[in-house]
């Protein structure tokens, strides 16, 4: 069987990744709720949250950590919301969670619908935000290493 996720993780299909490690790649979400919306994914094959091992659990949330740092450095949302959608909503048959910055005028409900009602209005540079957060990702990294 094929996964689209398992392509994505593994570098056979094109992605605008900021940050990659041992267990995880993450990358921009091809139709963002809003600029820096950032999918981690394992590079192994999980389908649900309650299958990951203890390794790439963590590698998860570190990287939601440093992207979560990320995006408030660069975008300053008024928060940042942390989802996973798993059983029939997990439209990507692949475990994934969803980095998405947030501003106090939005809906979340929006997230959930099929079509987003101003997606179309929306232009987003995927390669400046790309580089952008994978900067500023790597910027923690080297501060992290540095300090220990």
């Amino acid at each position: 069987m094929e996964c689209l996720g398992c392509k994505l993780a593994n570098h056979e299909e094109f992605v605008y990744q900021i940050y990659e490690n041992d267990y995880v790649t993450c990358f921009l979400d091809h139709a963002p709720f809003n600029i820096g919306h950032t999918l981690i994914v394992p590079k192994k094959h999980f389908l649900e949250l309650d299958e990951l091992d203890t390794d790439t659990q963590n590698a998860i949330m570190d990287a939601s950590k440093l992207i979560s740092k990320a995006i408030k450095l660069i975008y300053k949302p008024d928060g940042i919301t942390i989802c996973q959608n798993g059983g029939i909503f997990n439209e990507l048959t692949h475990y994934h969670m969803h980095v998405v910055p947030r501003f106090k005028e939005q809906s979340f409900a929006e997230f959930y619908m099929e079509q987003s009602m101003d997606s179309e209005d929306k232009n987003y540079n995927f390669e400046e935000t790309r580089k952008l957060l994978k900067e500023a990702i790597e910027w923690q990294v080297e501060k992290i290493c540095s300090v220990e």
